[in-house]
């Protein structure tokens, strides 16, 4: 029996009192019946505003970072995928390629208003996978339920509505059991940082760095389901071997670290602060940047639900294996973090946990370096992605431009492979990582994008 982690009584009282202010605003009207044969006939809105909710949720959500995010939006992009297909005919089921996955049926000749089953999946999964988060959010997302429920329940007849309402329903919570069987996923989401795992020791291994010198998180993160990917394909590429000789490749990787970092240029200052993502509270996490970027595309394109959808499924499972075989593979080399290295070798004082120019507090993340979590991501994002919007997608990132506390300036892309590359390379502006972790995470990150755009999503 899979544990339950939301909170239905939270959850219901929002949802009346949001009910009862709806209903004082809002006069009973005739619903007009608004019919949506496939899902590309509905537009993406009600994909904007959940993904848009996720984006504002995670980033105040302590346990989610980066391993559950990314968990989360692998199985709620296959839950709404799943229960849109019937009305998607270019596009078929995948469930069956995952053993212990059953998708309920929908009903043969019955209409459906995709919308509504779509904004019913979002719901469900959203309440079962952000429990744990704090009681304004937990209100946030029973707001968005009850207030989607309104409106969809005025503009649709009564029996399509709760048709699909049930169908959405149904589809995530047999989603959602399905993801609950795999419980290295939620056994290291209830305790991230276990105490029986103790990191190997010796030259050039990783320690806890400054300046929380926290203990190794998800260590076991690399047995966790994947979608698309092999078990070859969630091991790096082996390291550089730890040397302190300075004539070594090792030396140099170090070396390059410390002189991209003092001094500084302003650019890199400012692509160090535009990809970072890393602080709790203050931005969304990696895995979730990436879809920000997408409801940015989504949202400026004025896409259609099905193609909103389909990037959704693409980048979630992209995202969810990025994680899986990133951490597998830092914790089979267990990499020291720079910070380490430089400090023994060339400059005792040196700390990446500093303000940055604008104010902004870095350190380097409580697991080891090799490969690069942020570079992962966004290789086997922007696979994703350009496998949707195409290879010369130009746009501006604008996740962080709203902010004054760092240089989250806009930034201008003539393609997604453009942002991965530029992501990645941040991370050694940051001084967090060594140029393998980055160029070896890119590697491997466009593998998992490549495999999950060859899952037979269509017919």
């Amino acid at each position: 029996m899979f544990k339950t982690f939301y909170k239905p009584a939270i959850f219901a009282f929002a949802a009346s009192i949001f009910i009862i202010s709806c209903a004082k605003d809002n006069p009973v009207v005739t619903p007009t019946v608004t019919a949506f044969k496939t899902v590309k006939d509905a537009d993406a809105s009600v994909a904007i505003q959940w993904n848009q909710t996720f984006l504002d949720v995670e980033r105040y959500a302590s346990v989610y970072r980066p391993c559950p995010a990314a968990m989360a939006l692998g199985y709620i992009g296959l839950a709404a995928y799943e229960a849109a297909v019937p009305g998607m005919p270019e596009y078929q089921s995948i469930a069956s390629k995952y053993q212990g996955l059953t998708i309920p049926t929908a009903e043969s000749g019955k209409e459906y208003n995709w919308p509504t089953v779509v904004h019913n999946v979002y719901a469900t999964m959203f309440k079962h996978f952000f429990s744990r988060v704090r009681a304004e959010d937990l209100f946030k997302i029973a707001a968005l339920e009850s207030s989607l429920n309104n409106t969809f329940a005025q503009t649709v007849s009564a029996d399509v509505f709760n048709r699909s309402k049930a169908y959405g329903q149904a589809v995530a919570e047999a989603v959602w059991t399905y993801s609950a069987t795999d419980t290295y996923g939620f056994d290291q989401y209830l305790t991230p940082r276990p105490a029986s795992y103790a990191p190997p020791t010796g030259p050039g291994k990783w320690t806890p760095t400054p300046p929380g010198n926290q203990a190794a998180m998800f260590p076991y993160w690399g047995k966790v389901r994947t979608f698309a990917i092999s078990e070859s394909d969630k091991l790096a590429k082996p390291p550089y071997p730890y040397s302190e000789d300075k004539t070594s490749p090792y030396f140099a990787q170090g070396l390059e670290v410390y002189s991209l970092t003092a001094p500084q240029s302003q650019e890199a200052q400012w692509i160090a602060e535009f990809w970072s993502d890393d602080v709790l509270n203050f931005t969304f996490s990696p895995p979730s940047r990436w879809l920000s970027i997408e409801n940015q595309i989504v949202t400026r394109d004025k896409v259609d639900l099905q193609t909103a959808l389909l990037a959704s499924v693409k980048l979630g499972l992209a995202l969810n294996d990025a994680a899986v075989a990133c951490w597998n593979s830092k914790y089979y080399y267990g990499v020291q973090r720079p910070v380490t290295y430089i400090g023994k070798m060339m400059n005792n004082t040196w700390n990446v946990g500093a303000l940055t120019s604008t104010g902004f507090l870095q350190s380097s993340p409580s697991f080891p370096a090799y490969p690069s979590g942020h570079a992962t991501f966004g290789a086997a994002a922007s696979e994703a992605l350009t496998s949707v919007f195409g290879n010369n997608y130009a746009m501006a990132d604008a996740s962080h431009a709203d902010r004054t506390e760092f240089n989250g300036k806009v930034r201008y892309f003539n393609n997604f492979y453009e942002m991965a590359e530029e992501n990645a390379i941040s991370r050694l502006y940051l001084g967090v990582h060594w140029r393998m972790d980055a160029e070896e995470a890119v590697r491997m990150g466009y593998n998992i994008g490549r495999k999950v755009d060859a899952l037979p999503f269509k017919k």
